[in-house]
């Protein structure tokens, strides 16, 4: 159970991005919204999945334990801690010097938006993990998983959930599309798009701050450990 809420919550932070969660949004306003929405949402679980199963991978190669108290876990905690804090302040402080006016990613939107679904699927997969921040929360996901012993097969099916619990902020959206056409969610996802752009920025800091605490203590508590 401790495994399953670790891995949720860090599932949970990588799939927190207003710049998917909006761009999603606009899809589903756009044209073809169910079949676009849903090619993307299943993009975003496949990339989260296999970025995992390649990271468990590479830490069997390495014969990893990351058994707690060890040195690559006690550094990895410390790491994802320090790099957390500082996309937390950075975007704590974007929020307030932005504040009334549009997030920086807002403006490439509309061009995402316009584009080919499949180079549209593509970027979105390198977004997803072209932050420093989502490299370290996988990295410390797959940690977990590797501390925990499992068999492969097992680690097959918690990848596949990590990857659905990754996109909840996406399916639930999408679901609302499907049980209650776009007409009747169309104003919800015209607020919440605007909701997003607003606060996006303050969200992912103090997500980030909050994992940084975290994670941090759990660097500490490997160090005292070791």
């Amino acid at each position: 159970m401790a495994l399953l809420t670790e891995l949720g919550a860090f599932a949970l932070a990588i799939g927190f991005s207003p710049l998917h969660i909006v761009l999603l949004l606009l899809l589903l306003l756009g044209p073809d919204p169910l079949r676009r929405g849903s090619l993307f949402v299943l993009g975003w679980i496949i990339t989260a999945a296999t970025v995992l199963l390649l990271l468990l991978t590479l830490g069997h190669g390495l014969l990893l334990t990351m058994d707690k108290g060890d040195s690559h876990r006690t550094g990895l905690d410390l790491l994802a801690a320090g790099a957390l804090l500082a996309l937390g302040l950075k975007e704590l402080l974007a929020s307030r010097q932005e504040r009334g006016e549009l997030p920086g990613w807002a403006a490439r939107l509309d061009g995402f938006c316009a584009m080919a679904l499949a180079p549209l699927l593509g970027i979105s997969a390198l977004l997803e993990v072209a932050s420093p921040d989502d490299l370290f929360l996988f990295a410390k996901s797959a940690g977990s998983l590797l501390a925990a012993h499992l068999g492969r097969a097992q680690e097959l099916l918690l990848a596949l959930l990590f990857g659905i619990i990754s996109a909840v902020l996406l399916l639930v959206p999408l679901l609302a599309l499907v049980l209650l056409g776009q007409q009747r969610v169309l104003p919800v996802l015209q607020a919440g798009k605007q909701w997003l752009l607003g606060r996006g920025d303050l969200l992912v800091g103090l997500m980030g701050i909050a994992l940084a605490v975290y994670l941090g203590s759990q660097g500490i508590a490997g160090l005292r450990l070791g």
